[in-house]
């Protein structure tokens, strides 16, 4: 054999493999980086792909704008007259009228009022029903957003919602009774509960840093846009069975004809250990972006960016588990999920009490509702614009006193005439805040949590804004300037707390708990 023969058969000869030095000093070994930097420096933090998906997936918002205050049409007390010489027609309720001297204007059937005798005595069912629905949202955001957390994923958590909001909807019509009417809207309230939850999350998580913040704040537009659908729809639709169902169609249509397009979220598969199918989806949105992710670069944790062993994008690496309890045993997440729900908390007793009190206006109801759906966009609009150049904490702080001084302002103002106005623009301009904070809070949360942890966080954050949408109707029934004043201290107090939470502005998605508390010990000026 000649020695050029010879050279050849080492070259391949697995055991004096004349390459594998190389290799094995690292010039072939894949470059680590973490799902931000592939975004910015690859993929493109907000392109077509992004725009698409997340389009796809926030028009499951408005779904829930739809589903949440569908009770306002449906629950609404309708107008009376009589119908024979013995009824009072000058009276302004029909409590104490004899019993068949009256009859409703739009039949018995033209809501649940009417229909299961909700008046005079029976009057809190229909306050019992509001908060039974809250409550159930209450359970589904701490159940679907531990379990988008686990095994079953941010899309298939949403997927199992969207499609159990369609038949509970469909089914709340065909009920019998008051009580089967009441267990519907609670079963509505806890897949409800999980659908913006885990719409925000899935939607947000593939786009980047740069991107995310405006975006996040983008996904309330349709929310209202939801809305004012429903005012609509209820237009068209009056009686409250034929409105239950016509307002659970576009779920039903949302199920069969957009959720076979929207793709689970690539960090939910890394922190899971699914690299294999992370790198696939990520090689999706650069082509669809017209980028080009080469091949040498692979996706890593950010606690293994830094490692220098060998890199696996095999299934087998074992997938870090985040619960509730790993959030409250480290004290810096516990801090800030604490804070977190108090402030959720006290924002949306604010927002759903000024909405709840926009109801006795005593205008046309539909454009009425329409109005206060388009009122909260610009302060969507305004609060995006400037999110990235403030910042969130002191957005967050400045929102919530913007609206809980104008609420102590509205309980100042006593008296008829005039009063009035200023109290109506008093509650417009709270709302108008608040409205903006609400929005922001969702952004700012998501933002406060690695990924392993951050739906179950978020969950939590949630429920307690589902906790202060149960209250809120109790604070407006106290009536004159008590629910103001309320208001008012509630966003105030609110501001102050916020200023404890740390700046997340142009900072990364940790994904890791142990990635997020390395990283904050070696950049303290993080939490200040």
């Amino acid at each position: 054999m000649s020695k050029s023969s010879s050279v050849d058969q080492n070259l391949h000869d697995g055991d004096g493999d004349l390459r594998s030095p190389l290799i094995a000093d690292g010039y072939s070994k894949p470059k680590k980086v973490t799902m931000d930097q592939m975004l910015e420096k690859y993929c493109g933090d907000f392109g077509w792909w992004q725009f698409r998906h997340f389009v796809l997936t926030s028009f499951a918002w408005a779904l829930e704008g739809i589903h949440t205050m569908v009770m306002i049409f449906a629950d609404r007390e309708p107008g009376w007259q009589c119908s024979t010489n013995r009824c009072d027609s000058t009276g302004k309720s029909v409590c104490g009228l004899e019993s068949g001297s009256w009859e409703w204007t739009g039949g018995a059937a033209s809501s649940t009022v009417s229909e299961f005798g909700l008046i005079c005595g029976q009057k809190y069912k229909v306050g019992l029903i509001q908060s039974l629905f809250f409550a159930g949202c209450m359970i589904g955001a701490g159940v679907f957003g531990h379990l988008s957390d686990s095994k079953l994923g941010r899309k298939g958590s949403f997927t199992i919602v969207c499609i159990l909001n369609a038949i509970f909807g469909c089914l709340t019509a065909f009920s019998s009774d008051y009580w089967t009417y009441t267990l519907f809207r609670l079963l509505s309230g806890f897949s409800t509960g999980g659908t913006g939850l885990c719409a925000f999350v899935l939607a947000t998580e593939p786009i980047g840093q740069s991107w995310r913040g405006v975006a996040g704040m983008s996904t309330f537009y349709f929310f209202s846009i939801g809305i004012a659908a429903l005012s609509a729809i209820a237009y068209f639709f009056q009686t409250w069975r034929s409105l239950y169902i016509a307002s659970s169609v576009p779920s039903v249509i949302f199920v069969i004809l957009v959720l076979p397009f929207i793709h689970e979220s690539p960090r939910w598969c890394l922190v899971r250990g699914k690299v294999d199918e992370a790198m696939k989806i990520m090689h999706k949105i650069a082509k669809s972006n017209g980028k080009h992710l080469p091949d040498g670069v692979v996706l890593a944790l950010d606690n293994e960016v830094n490692d220098d062993g060998p890199n696996s994008q095999s299934e087998s690496r074992e997938a870090p588990n985040g619960s509730l309890l790993d959030v409250l045993r480290l004290p810096l997440t516990r801090f800030r999920l604490f804070l977190a729900v108090v402030i959720n908390f006290l924002c949306s007793v604010v927002y759903y009490g000024l909405s709840l009190n926009a109801v006795n206006l005593g205008t046309n109801l539909y454009l009425n509702v329409a109005l206060n759906a388009v009122a909260e966009m610009p302060a969507y609009l305004l609060t995006a614009l400037v999110l990235d150049k403030l910042g969130r904490k002191p957005l967050a702080i400045w929102t919530m006193w913007f609206s809980g001084i104008f609420c102590l302002a509205g309980s100042l103002a006593k008296g008829d005439g005039m009063w009035k106005v200023v109290r109506m623009v008093c509650g417009v301009l709270g709302i108008f805040g608040m409205a903006g904070t609400y929005n922001l809070l969702f952004v700012y949360s998501m933002e406060l949590f690695p990924t392993v942890v951050r739906n179950a966080a978020l969950g939590c954050a949630t429920q307690a804004s589902q906790m202060g949408a149960i209250l809120a109707p109790l604070v407006v029934v106290l009536g004159g300037g008590i629910p103001f004043f309320v208001f008012a201290v509630c966003g105030i107090a609110g501001g102050l707390l916020v200023m404890y939470l740390p700046e997340t502005l142009n900072r990364p998605l940790y994904d890791t708990m142990a990635g997020m508390e390395e990283a904050e010990a070696e950049k303290p000026s993080i939490i200040s």
